[in-house]
């Protein structure tokens, strides 16, 4: 289990530095080079004259190359070097910016900040990075609410689903994975245009999110302050949700603090009735963005621990 020691070199270097900003204006991020890749095919590709068949088929075909491109990159990166330690550190070292443990942390808290000091102006401005729902709808509920739905589905998106497919592939299992998530992200949303072209996107997303999103549910769980309450709600509410995957860690942090999530929300002035989480509980308020950021933490060393056992047996 040489890789999972590489992903704990991965979320260590990631948990001390973040992407820095320097480095971001230089370099870009893998992510924004993936996505100018993923926004040309879907430019030259995605054309509204075709029928939806061939759209769909030509979104197959777009989400198959970016990947195979994705896992080639990797597996040749991989293959150029040495042997021994210094290769689980040096994997671990370019899967660093696959891993966005820190940015996830930094973007959550500086919603929980501003709400803390009631600067609702401020908090909505934060919360609008991070979710696509309409900011001037939402008061201090509706800002925790997105707040720490964001924080529990990135967590599985952004941090363990990345490590976990790392752990067993190395840089072609982690390169791989964030192809399909920032297809999906991109492509794989039901609407005019992407119906059909970002099908093939959607479903690969959420057959390769399938086990990371559970256990991030579980780590969730393990870590709650009332275990019985989250492991109770999530096992309940994970299958409301209208994502296959998100509702698992969505679930077990709305029982974990003790307040529902999900719900109706506002998106481009339409209002879109989604289930309750954690129906009947309180509605959340920004000191629980803090606890939900705590759990996080904690999950996360959970998590780095248990590579590191891997990494070590």
């Amino acid at each position: 289990m040489g890789f999972a020691g590489a992903m704990v070199v991965a979320m260590a270097v990631d948990a001390l530095t973040g992407w820095p900003s320097w480095l971001f204006a230089r370099l870009g991020h893998p992510v924004t080079w993936l996505g100018r890749l993923i926004a040309a095919i879907d430019a030259s590709w995605n054309r509204e004259s075709d029928p939806p068949a061939f759209r769909r088929a030509a979104g197959v075909a777009g989400a198959l190359l970016v990947i195979a491109l994705a896992v080639a990159l990797g597996w040749l990166l991989q293959s150029l070097l040495p042997s021994g330690w210094i290769r689980i550190v040096l994997i671990g070292i370019l899967a660093w910016p696959l891993v966005a443990l820190r940015s996830l942390h930094d973007h959550v808290a500086a919603v929980a900040r501003p709400l803390l000091d009631d600067d609702i102006a401020a908090a909505r401005e934060a919360v609008s990075r991070i979710v696509g729902r309409d900011p001037a709808a939402l008061d201090e509920a509706g800002i925790a609410r997105a707040a720490i739905e964001s924080l529990a589905e990135n967590a599985s998106d952004g941090v363990v689903a990345p490590v976990f497919w790392g752990a067993l592939f190395g840089l072609p299992g982690i390169l791989g994975y964030k192809a399909i998530n920032t297809l999906d992200s991109m492509i794989g949303h039901r609407s005019e245009r992407h119906e059909a072209f970002g099908w093939a996107a959607a479903r690969i997303d959420d057959v390769a999110n399938f086990i990371p999103a559970r256990v991030s549910g579980f780590l969730f769980v393990l870590l709650a302050p009332q275990r019985s309450q989250a492991l109770s709600c999530m096992t309940r509410d994970a299958r409301r949700h209208r994502s296959p995957n998100a509702g698992w860690p969505e679930a077990a942090m709305a029982g974990a603090l003790g307040v529902r999530l999900s719900g109706p929300r506002t998106y481009h002035g339409s209002v879109t009735n989604e289930p309750w989480l954690n129906q009947g509980a309180r509605d959340p308020l920004a000191a629980d963005i803090a606890g939900g950021l705590a759990i996080y933490r904690r999950a996360m060393l959970l998590l780095a621990g248990l590579l590191a056992i891997l990494a070590f047996a």
